[in-house]
């Protein structure tokens, strides 16, 4: 459900009680995470329950499972999340009192208020870029105010408030979010057509992008991607609004990384800015996308006069992002991963990552496609990135807030992997999904579950099963 943002945005303190509707998704948690720390009475609600609810509650939130109109009676504003329907029975009491009701853009916003922020766009890499950012400048000696749309791996949350006077934050395009921010520096990794069930086309999506280039403060800063000719666009359009801009890429770019070296799960590479060479950096995660986002990094800590061996120290402490190639355990000589990719850009991307990470074993891929709207639009191209695995099992499209469409399923993507007929499956329920990967692993192979729905409940089964079998 689109919520309409106010012409008025008010900082969090003046928001009263604050209920948040979906508040164990990532996006609501870490807005009331923040919001719990500044002292802000914060309550919601939530379809199921989670670990998510267990740590709100244990930082004070009065949390429920289950939406009931009761659970408004004594609420100032309503915070929504876009996967509530129109008949959610607190929205529904919320309108009928006349409560304040924002989106989660405009959540967001409220707890930004009275900082300087950065904001990390893009379709692609903004969890990654976000988190990245975030310890770099933790290691340099800022303190910054955080929201990701993942859990960091060191911490296990997605949100903290800190002491500093920045904020760093994840600026999601998929409803617009990130046209509400007026950030300082801002970060475009890519632009790259997705989310076309909310834009329509890929040049309105496109547009998006430049619209952002107006929501950055005069004389503000635009990092953003050299490797494309849209980013590069963008960046021209940037210059033109006489914003300041950088851009970071492999080449032909103002930072940028070189003399690339992949062994496993680390990433070397030079960084250097223009003509000077800052140093060495090695990643503890693998893959070209996760350099560049390092890069974007780099370059906020740079432009904001930190030292570039302290943010080296950041990056190189990094452990990852759940759910971004997240290592879930090995049993039996298997190793498996969970990992977040959803369109064809990023199966692409994680596969390449996932080979140096197999080495000599094979890799054993499930994916399951999110939205039917993207599996349309998409689908055919996800298998063919598919195809760059060994082995291929497919489930079905996971709805989230779409009803589902019987001419679009997981067949779709699973009959375009270029592959042999045996070495792909097309298997609907996830459970199965477990036992076919367990079927097919053997000693020294990479499972990999893909995608942004339940996909990641299956590596866990999968390990499950192979500790059976090898007991």
């Amino acid at each position: 459900m689109r919520i309409p943002v106010p012409e008025v945005l008010l900082p969090a303190e003046e928001l009263g009680r604050v209920h948040f509707i979906g508040i164990g998704g990532a996006g609501l948690s870490a807005i009331a995470r923040i919001m719990l720390a500044r002292g802000i009475a914060v309550s919601g609600s939530d379809g199921n329950d989670s670990p998510a609810l267990d740590a709100l509650r244990e930082l004070g939130a009065r949390v429920h499972v289950g939406h009931a109109a009761e659970h408004v009676h004594d609420v100032d504003t309503l915070v929504v999340s876009t996967a509530i329907r129109e008949d959610n029975p607190e929205y529904v009491a919320a309108v009928e009192q006349g409560l304040r009701i924002l989106p989660r853009s405009a959540g967001l916003y409220a707890v930004m208020a009275g900082k300087r922020t950065i904001a990390i766009a893009g379709t692609h890499g903004k969890t990654t870029t976000t988190s990245l950012v975030t310890v770099a400048l933790q290691a340099a000696g800022a303190d910054p105010t955080y929201a990701i749309g993942g859990d960091l791996s060191s911490t296990g949350v997605n949100a903290a408030d800190g002491s500093g006077d920045l904020f760093v934050a994840e600026s999601d395009e998929s409803d617009g979010a990130f046209l509400v921010y007026t950030p300082s520096i801002a970060v475009v990794t890519n632009v790259d057509a997705d989310h076309l069930d909310q834009w329509g086309t890929e040049e309105a999506y496109q547009a998006a992008f430049t619209d952002f280039l107006d929501r950055i403060e005069p004389g503000g800063l635009l990092i953003t991607w050299a490797g494309s000719d849209a980013t590069l666009h963008l960046a021209d359009q940037a210059r033109a609004k006489g914003l300041r801009v950088v851009t970071y890429g492999l080449a032909d770019a103002d930072v940028v990384a070189e003399h690339l070296r992949a062994a496993g799960t680390r990433t070397t590479f030079v960084v250097r800015r223009g003509a000077e060479a800052l140093g060495e950096v090695t990643l503890q995660i693998p893959g070209e996308h996760y350099v560049l986002n390092s890069l974007a990094a780099i370059a906020i800590g740079l432009d904001l006069g930190l030292d570039f061996d302290a943010l080296k120290a950041g990056l190189e402490g990094f452990t990852g992002t759940r759910r971004r190639m997240e290592l879930k355990g090995e049993v039996a000589g298997v190793r498996v991963y969970d990992s977040y990719a959803h369109h064809p850009s990023e199966i692409r991307g994680d596969l390449q990552a996932a080979r140096s990470v197999a080495g000599e074993g094979r890799l054993v891929v499930a994916f399951q496609p999110h939205l039917v709207s993207r599996t349309r639009i998409f689908g055919e191209q996800m298998g063919v990135e598919l195809g760059a695995a060994d082995e291929v099992v497919v489930a079905d499209v996971y709805l989230a807030r779409e009803d589902a469409d019987p001419a679009v399923t997981g067949a779709l993507v699973a009959d375009a992997v270029p592959l042999p007929a045996d070495a792909v499956a097309f298997v609907p329920e996830l459970s199965d999904v477990a036992a076919e990967l367990a079927r097919r692993a053997r000693p020294g192979d990479m499972v990999l579950t893909l995608g942004a729905g339940t996909i990641t409940t299956v590596g866990p089964m999968v390990l499950d099963l192979l500790g059976r079998v090898g007991a």
